[in-house]
């Protein structure tokens, strides 16, 4: 993915708990670390995310995003992640509504909007959500906006209209006839609105 232009590698970790599948956890990223220098972002769709914190600190990861669902104290959490030399972000699920991030906009480097319910690949973009990074935007003009979930070539324009300028794909890459043209088009199209 990374020379196709991807800028970072995005990791969904799930638990089986707080979203049906699981996938890869820490292991897999210290695994990874090694062989490549690029950005690991990764998505802990886990429930008790602090539990993982050193783990995936140990393991090289950049970017240690958690649910905001996921969490008694959503400030306690970034607090830790930072301690632990990561980068925090704070994850939202379609039905969250924004006004429960706002107050830790100022915390955390990054806020993933969700534009499908989490734990599924191949879901249709959920275009009400939208709204959520429109807020986010207009009143922190310099946090970085990620959307996850349904982003295509006849998505992408919305997202980045709206304000998100960090994008997450899976399908509409994995699945093209021309990746790197995906890949290229997506970041023309973030570019032109940021």
């Amino acid at each position: 993915m990374l020379e196709l232009g991807a800028d970072y590698l995005h990791m969904d970790v799930m638990d089986g708990h707080f979203v049906p599948n699981l996938t890869m956890g820490a292991p897999v990223i210290k695994s990874l670390r090694p062989h490549t220098d690029a950005f690991l972002d990764c998505h802990l769709m886990v429930s008790n995310p602090e539990q993982w914190i050193d783990d995936f600190a140990k393991a090289g990861a950049d970017m240690f995003t958690f649910h905001l669902e996921a969490v008694e104290d959503a400030a306690k959490t970034v607090e830790k992640v930072h301690k632990a030399g990561m980068k925090a972000g704070i994850a939202i699920k379609p039905k969250t509504s924004v006004e429960s991030f706002l107050p830790y906009a100022d915390l955390v480097d990054m806020v993933l909007v969700m534009t499908v319910e989490p734990g599924f690949g191949g879901q249709s973009f959920m275009y009400d959500c939208i709204d959520k990074v429109r807020v986010i935007r207009q009143k922190y003009p310099n946090l970085d906006i990620q959307v996850d979930g349904g982003l295509a070539l006849d998505t992408i324009e919305v997202a980045a209209e709206a304000g998100a300028n960090v994008i997450v794909a899976g399908t509409s890459i994995f699945k093209a006839e021309d990746p790197k043209f995906v890949i290229q088009k997506f970041k023309e199209v973030v570019n032109s609105h940021n």
